[in-house]
């Protein structure tokens, strides 16, 4: 698993040097829904108990994996950032 955050982190790279920083503070500021996140916790409870069909953990594992990108999106949107407040 850390190999490929490891990886993924890489191929992010590109992605977040051309970020501005408005798109960047946009970036850190997104969140699921209620409704996707109402959805994302059913998942993780059956996971958790065992109880997820194919089809379930299918959907899980995918949002788990686009979660993984958008957290380290997120987490270098935020330290551009830290290096380049905006100064408006």
């Amino acid at each position: 698993m850390k190999r490929s955050l490891n990886t993924l982190d890489r191929l992010v790279e590109p992605v977040v040097r051309t970020l501005t920083p408005d798109v960047a503070k946009a970036l850190v500021d997104l969140r699921a829904d209620p409704v996707l996140q109402a959805r994302m916790d059913e998942l993780a409870e059956k996971c958790n108990e065992g109880k997820l069909t194919a089809d379930e953990r299918e959907e899980y594992e995918t949002s788990i994996r686009f979660g993984n990108f958008i957290a380290i999106l997120q987490a270098k949107a935020r330290r551009l950032l830290k290096r380049r407040p905006n100064r408006t």
